[in-house]
């Protein structure tokens, strides 16, 4: 299994860590024990608003399919989450008057309960599309265990027959595909373009006999509050997380991380603007933060560099680098600019290390 690496930022609610110990007992392993392992004690986890950082559920995974042996543990997971393991989200899902409305909320909420995936959900013709993307790199099997989860929610709230047109994943195409199957009982594709579910429009736009809109109404309402208190803390971490994964491709707009953040280029603005920070400055100092960890690297040319830190060409690069360090990237790199760990420390103390470092390897 590939275990990749979070940022210190990146939160999920502790009720999922929970769950995750209900199933590691299901499979016959001693749950407690396992979570113990990574750093988890059951008595201190704490209450249903409690959160933890990603970078301990990393190593849940590792240790869990060690444990289990078991490739479609991730399949499996889903049967153990509640309603609560969700926050007021559950709930929310639970009084949706569609299947369309449930999706919409799971795309305006999700990071309620984990910032680590972005979710876009939109009509296409006679289907809806629902995409997973993850907003940092995750185990292939989390991707899993969202898929079960959402189907979970369709089967519980539209009926247990119900399946999907298709469901589409990036990950390699499974040794054993028995478990996927049973469980999913949907056509199954890997290696897409995509995370994504594709759902018919009769089932995603009926009207559900379990919906409840003033309840689905305030449980929004708990769901914005808690979202609101959340991300005052981490919405400089996000920007940045989505800026190292996107520069490679291109230079990337406020108004496009804003639409992968989930809010408007207006609320993120703002929300930036309450930490005293803008988008330019962010994008400015992990673009130079980035330069140093790849010109560090001996196997990218200054070429690559301009190329991952998404720059039009070398000379607007080479431009940048001057202004951040008085230096040209060919002396930076030589030696002969630098001073011991002076650049690298004032950058190091706004972006985290561990999101400088997995984004290098996901370029390296």
């Amino acid at each position: 299994m590939r275990t990749l690496t979070a940022t210190s930022q990146n939160s999920i609610l502790v009720t999922w860590v929970k769950a995750f110990g209900r199933a590691l007992d299901a499979a016959g392993c001693d749950g407690p024990a396992l979570l113990a392992q990574v750093g988890f004690n059951l008595k201190d986890l704490g209450g249903p608003d409690a959160r933890c950082p990603l970078t301990k559920t990393h190593l849940l995974w590792q240790v869990a399919l060690e444990a289990t042996g078991d490739p479609a543990f991730g399949v499996k997971l889903a049967k153990y989450f509640t309603h609560t393991t969700f926050h007021a989200l559950g709930y929310g899902l639970s009084a949706s008057s569609t299947l369309k409305e449930a999706f919409e909320r799971i795309q305006r909420y999700s990071h309620v309960v984990s910032d680590a995936v972005s979710y876009r959900f939109e009509r296409c013709g006679a289907e809806y599309h629902f995409y997973m993307e993850p907003a940092i790199e995750l185990p292939i099997e989390s991707i899993d265990a969202l898929v079960g989860t959402h189907l979970r929610m369709c089967r519980s709230l539209i009926g247990r027959d119900f399946a999907p047109l298709a469901v589409e994943l990036r990950r390699p195409r499974p040794l054993v595909l028995d478990d996927f199957e049973r469980l999913w009982r949907a056509p199954l594709r890997f290696e897409a373009d995509y995370n994504r579910l594709r759902f018919d429009c009769e089932s995603m736009e009926r009207i559900l006999d379990s919906g409840n809109p003033e309840l689905a109404r305030l449980s929004d309402a708990v769901s914005a509050r808690y979202l609101a208190r959340i991300e005052r803390d981490n919405i400089e971490a996000r920007v940045r997380a989505v800026l190292a994964h996107r520069l490679r491709h291109s230079e990337p707009s406020q108004e496009e991380v804003a639409e992968a953040l989930n809010v408007s280029a207006r609320t993120l603005q703002r929300k930036l603007g309450e930490c005293a920070t803008s988008f330019k400055e962010i994008l400015d100092e992990t673009r130079h933060a980035l330069a140093l960890v790849y010109l560090s690297d001996p196997h990218h040319s200054v070429a690559d560099v301009t190329h991952l830190l998404g720059f039009s060409c070398s000379s607007a690069f080479t431009r940048a680098f001057r202004r951040w360090t008085g230096h040209s990237p060919t002396d930076w790199r030589s030696g002969s600019a630098r001073s011991p760990r002076a650049t690298t420390s004032a950058v190091v103390s706004t972006t985290s290390a561990a999101a400088l470092l997995a984004a290098a390897e996901r370029n390296h």
